[in-house]
């Protein structure tokens, strides 16, 4: 618990006791703005005028998100849809349009709702496809902070769908892949030939393998090491991304194995907001030269590590290692399509990383 609270205070979103946060403090934009930002997205979600236009309004976008069907079947938080139609209630209650009785009749049923500490979050890709996740709603739940989705992922999925050649038709190896959306977006997305999600959270891990069944495939019978995923075929039929080989692999870059570092044999290495702690990021920086020496035609794998920068010294110290070490690197520019929403005021950076 105390390595998930000392992980938690570096990542954004965590106050201590008896602190308020500053304006714009948080882990993702306010459900207000985010509730503004899909009035105008939302009609772009489908053919015909945008909300805004003549004709459009509060019961087209009700169509396209609150009764969405991804949102029928996997419901965001309770929080978040009652904060959400709260917002667009009030949004059309400043027009001059009749009252919507489904509105006030699908708001008064959510505040009947049992809480959950869990709830579904939807990201739709640019493909058309979409990745469903189950998250957790608190930010610590289980002794660690990585059953949320964090901006880095976010920013890193993005990146990679506009460089995916890096990725395609190649052996993909995810560090702290947490509960998978980077990886489950760049399965469907990039058309790598294997993707090994890892993490070394048991918890972390199960919610993980849920989550890939979630999204079209099915996970093989549980090994102690390495757990093998194939198709589901039903689930996955009609999608349009090649299925690639999928691994989830548990992984502690302590006490990492010569034979699961053998078993690996990534050509590229990813990671997102996993440079938080100095002690992590010596076993980070370890495991990658570890990875380095085990492959098997010499050739070092690509890797590419994203974070946010929330504390200047823990960032310098991640440089400083790399070059005591001899592992050079270069800052990524960042990239031009903005595809998900989190808080893009947060100083979120991809290194490359030469080992």
């Amino acid at each position: 618990m105390k390595r998930a609270r000392a992980e938690a205070e570096e990542r954004p979103g965590f106050l201590p006791a008896g602190r308020h946060p500053a304006p714009g403090e948080g882990r993702a934009p306010s459900l207000a703005v985010t509730a503004v930002a899909l009035w105008g997205r939302a009609g772009r979600a489908t053919p015909g005028p945008a909300v805004g236009e003549p004709g459009v309004g509060a019961g087209v976008l009700y169509q396209r998100t609150i009764l969405h069907p991804l949102c029928v079947k996997y419901p965001p938080s309770i929080k978040y849809r009652r904060c959400f139609l709260t917002e667009l209630i009030k949004k059309h209650e400043s027009t001059t349009a009749e009252p919507l009785d489904e509105l006030y009749d699908t708001l008064a049923d959510i505040l009947n709702e049992e809480e959950s500490t869990r709830c579904y979050k939807n990201y739709l890709l640019p493909t058309g496809e979409s990745v469903t996740l189950s998250e957790s709603e608190a930010i610590i739940s289980q002794g660690t902070t990585g059953l949320v989705t964090w901006d880095a992922a976010l920013h890193l999925a993005e990146w990679a769908m506009e460089n995916s050649t890096v990725f395609s038709n190649r052996t993909v190896l995810e560090l702290g892949s947490g509960i998978g959306f980077t990886g489950l977006a760049i399965c469907k997305t990039c058309n790598p030939k294997a993707y090994i999600f890892s993490d070394y959270h048991r918890c972390v891990l199960k919610q993980l393998m849920d989550n890939i069944r979630l999204n079209g495939f099915a996970v093989e019978p549980e090994t102690i090491d390495l757990i093998q995923t194939k198709s589901e075929g039903q689930e996955a039929e009609g999608m349009n991304y090649q299925q690639p080989k999928l691994i989830v692999a548990e992984l502690d870059w302590g006490s990492v194995t010569e034979k699961q570092l053998l078993d690996l044999q990534p050509d590229v290495i990813i990671a997102a907001d996993v440079v938080y702690d100095p002690e992590i990021t010596l076993s980070l920086i370890g495991m990658l030269q570890k990875l380095s020496t085990f492959r098997a035609d010499g050739k070092p794998p690509e890797v590419y590590i994203a974070f946010t920068i929330r504390n200047p010294d823990t960032y310098h110290l991640f440089q400083a290692e790399l070059d005591k070490v001899g592992i050079g690197w270069q800052i990524i520019p960042a990239h031009s399509n903005s595809i998900f929403l989190y808080d893009t005021q947060s100083n979120i950076t991809i290194l490359q990383l030469f080992i």
